[in-house]
């Protein structure tokens, strides 16, 4: 039976605020700050088991191995010798965003009836364009079955960050759909990351239906606020459409497209004179899990967006409306959102049937108390980014990862896809 499925990444114990990630204001805000790794990942199970308490279907992602030894070595260094910056860029847990991690296209839109998955190539941020190998075994170990078809990253220079600019929207989870594709254009202050060509050639990867596949423009205003990706101001589940006002170029076309091909499709648009882009983009209003629930369409927040008045606001004024989303969910995250990352980014949504995926990479509340007893034995319980060449930091993330690794059963899963 298909049904929707969250794979969260786990926070891994390098997670830093060295403030790497150009365009994504928090993380810029918050460089140079001690993080905590321990209770990071921590709130990011207990987001988990807040989803599987509302009848979600959970996975998990693992966090890479950090430092990563071998892109230093592509660049003829160590850890030990490398320049800061190179060494800070190692040293990243930003796979944790599973958001990025891949582009999803279910079965049921797909000309071969299979669940495609494109590792993103994430080549625009040079902390993050080391992550698809690792990612990419991890995906094929998990969705080893015929049902899926994994393929890897497209090539340079054209770049690509996942489901984080893609959307699907469908009558229900298991009904054909409307992907839609949203891309960025260069010449604005913040780098454009999510290239046409890319979201074109993924589309064409996934065999999807070129008459219900829509390729969208965000709006150059929305990046140049700090929207790094399209789900920082936009999100969508099933029939639901929740988008800010100003998220995309051409707004008018795109929900005149969305209405033809999908009738009955509910767009909820909040407006500007409302919540203006930066609120939105500050509580994280659109980087939300919205999900289907016996409740009826819930919205999963951070709690930075009850913190906002005039979020939390619009967001009351919408559920004593009878609108189309019908419940929140608050979740604390502060430790992903000071690094630029909420609710939504730390997910990577796959309609499938749960008996096709390994189960190592499926979780329950016991699962999720063994991997948090890893995490409370093991992880850091502080970084300063400053100490990210220290060798009893470098041997305690390596020794918390393979704690993980060995308490998951999942040693092996870079020895198998030849990673390493």
């Amino acid at each position: 039976m298909l049904t929707e499925i969250n794979f969260d990444g786990i926070v891994g114990p390098s997670h830093n605020y060295a403030g790497l990630s150009a365009g994504n204001l928090a993380a810029t805000a918050h460089a140079g700050r001690v993080s905590q790794p321990r209770a990071a990942a921590l709130q990011g199970l207990d987001k988990m088991r807040a989803n599987l308490a509302l009848g979600l279907v959970q996975g998990i992602l693992l966090p890479h191995r950090r430092p990563d030894h071998r892109w230093l070595a592509a660049l003829a260094t160590t850890h030990a010798e490398a320049p800061p910056l190179l060494r800070a860029q190692a040293m990243s847990a930003s796979a944790m965003w599973a958001a990025n991690a891949a582009t999803v296209s279910p079965a049921p839109d797909t000309a071969d009836g299979r669940c495609h998955l494109s590792v993103a190539n994430l080549m625009t941020m040079p902390h993050r364009s080391h992550e698809w190998p690792e990612t990419l075994a991890q995906l094929r170990t998990a969705f080893a079955d015929d049902a899926f078809a994994v393929h890897g990253p497209v090539p340079a220079p054209f770049g690509d960050e996942g489901a984080a600019n893609h959307m699907r929207l469908a009558a229900s989870h298991d009904a054909p759909g409307v992907e839609v594709f949203v891309y960025t254009l260069p010449g604005g202050p913040f780098p454009a990351r999510q290239h046409p060509q890319s979201s074109e050639a993924i589309a064409r990867a996934h065999r999807l239906d070129p008459a219900r596949t829509l390729f969208v423009q965000q709006s150059a205003d929305a990046i140049a606020a700090g929207a790094f990706h399209n789900d920082v101001v936009a999100v969508a589940n099933e029939r639901v459409l929740f988008a800010h006002e100003q998220a995309f170029a051409d707004k008018a076309g795109f929900y005149a497209d969305l209405v033809r091909l999908l009738p009955e499709v509910e767009i909820v648009e909040v407006p500007a004179s409302a919540v203006s882009l930066a609120d939105a983009i500050a509580s994280y209003l659109f980087n939300a899990q919205l999900v289907s629930t016996a409740a009826g369409p819930t919205l999963i927040v951070p709690t930075e967006a009850r913190a906002n008045a005039a979020v939390w606001g619009w967001l009351q004024r919408h559920l004593a409306g009878n609108g189309p989303i019908r419940r929140v969910e608050t979740v604390d995250v502060t430790q992903s959102m000071a690094n630029g990352g909420g609710p939504a980014c730390l997910r990577l949504r796959v309609v499938a049937d749960p008996a096709t995926i390994d189960r190592r990479f499926l979780v329950d509340a016991a699962r999720l108390d063994a991997i948090g007893a890893v995490v409370r034995q093991s992880w850091p319980e502080t970084i300063d980014p400053a100490a990210l060449g220290d060798p009893a930091l470098v041997r305690a993330i390596e020794t918390a990862h393979a704690h993980l690794l060995e308490a998951l059963d999942l040693s092996d899963y870079l020895t198998v896809n030849h990673v390493g």
